[in-house]
């Protein structure tokens, strides 16, 4: 028998980024990347109003990692140390071995930059490589084309999509694409 499938928040680094496990320090860095609402077009949750909002994210983020169901991390650009993201493990099955990378967000100046694709690297290397991962997805909004771009360039390949998955923030209903 294998070790267990546990992930856990470590310290994920790279040339273009590190991915440091959520903490509320990292909140001032959260909250300045998050100002341009087009980050929010896609994502579940309404824009952060101010730090209250932010703090809120920060505890549920870390009450859901202290209960095993996520890991969540701050994306920090290594060349100036700037918080420009978030980015999580979600929907872990240890029985099963899999996990999806998810609640992805990055400023405007960090998306579509080799930020973005190492973070994703160092994620699927971390899934793969240290935890023994058998499979790995990736779900974005079909009208986010800017994330599908970005998913197909790190190779994932389209597995079907998922009709009336959930709610957007404003009540809209999402279809989703899954994607591994």
């Amino acid at each position: 028998m294998s070790p267990a499938f546990e992930p856990k928040p470590v310290l994920l680094s790279g040339r273009q980024v590190r991915l440091e496990p959520l903490t509320p320090a990292h909140a001032p860095g959260i909250f300045a990347a998050s100002r341009d609402p087009e980050i929010w077009r896609y994502l579940l949750i309404p824009p952060f109003a101010g730090m209250a909002d932010v703090e809120r994210w920060l505890a549920e983020a870390l009450k859901l990692q202290a209960a095993g169901a996520e890991v969540a991390w701050a994306t920090v650009r290594a060349a100036d140390n700037r918080v420009v993201g978030s980015t999580r493990f979600l929907d872990i099955r240890r029985a099963h071995r899999g996990l999806e990378i998810g609640n992805t967000w990055l400023a405007p100046e960090a998306q579509r930059t080799p930020v973005n694709t190492e973070a994703k690297f160092l994620q699927l290397r971390h899934a793969f490589e240290e935890l023994g991962a058998w499979r790995v997805q990736l779900k974005t909004d079909e009208r986010n084309q800017k994330s599908r771009d970005a998913i197909a360039r790190i190779g994932a390949k389209f597995e079907g999509v998922l009709r009336k998955y959930q709610a957007r923030s404003g009540h809209s209903i999402a279809e989703a694409l899954s994607l591994a």
